[in-house]
């Protein structure tokens, strides 16, 4: 935090014979620029907190998602289908819920996960619950894939303070 000296407002001398200001060099400015984008990203440094605190919840669901998937690669079809269809269920929300919290918090981008989450189902769900042809129901999920993944990326953008994406 600023001391109130540094807050404090420097005032310049006015004298008979104004001299033209002194344009700071460009080593100067970058110097500026780094530091007011390292401030910036210093805020996402570290992975944002899930809300219940340090209770490892999703990794209990990832393996709870697992032990159910596992043994339905055994059991008979009708049972077996749908441990697998559970389990893999349970360990993606695990997962989607991590990159919503990255996300929004604008620690790391996740614009083209959300974009498949959306679009896949809207694809599967034209396809199976109506008469609609398959190349039309392929192009209704991209437009909703692009669609959420354009959307998501301007939230993305306005959360981190201007970047598009962030590696790491």
């Amino acid at each position: 935090m600023a001391t109130k000296r540094q807050r404090r407002k420097r005032r310049r001398r006015q004298t008979g014979d104004s001299l033209p200001q002194a344009q700071p060099s460009a080593v100067a400015a970058d110097d500026q620029r780094r530091a007011r984008s390292a401030r910036r990203r210093s805020v996402h440094e570290e992975r944002p907190q899930a809300p219940w605190g340090s209770f490892p919840l999703s990794e209990i669901v990832i393996l709870i998602g697992i032990l159910i998937f596992l043994p339905g690669i055994f059991v008979a079809p009708p049972q077996g289908f749908v441990m697998i269809g559970v389990g893999l269920s349970l360990v993606s929300l695990a997962g989607l819920e991590l990159a919503i919290r990255e996300h929004f918090s604008g620690y790391r981008s996740h614009n083209l996960l959300f974009g498949g989450a959306i679009g896949v189902p809207v694809f599967g769900a034209l396809l199976l619950a109506t008469t609609i042809p398959t190349p039309v129901c392929v192009a209704a999920g991209i437009v909703a894939f692009g669609g959420a993944a354009w959307l998501l990326a301007a939230v993305f953008r306005r959360r981190s303070g201007g970047a598009l994406y962030r590696l790491r």
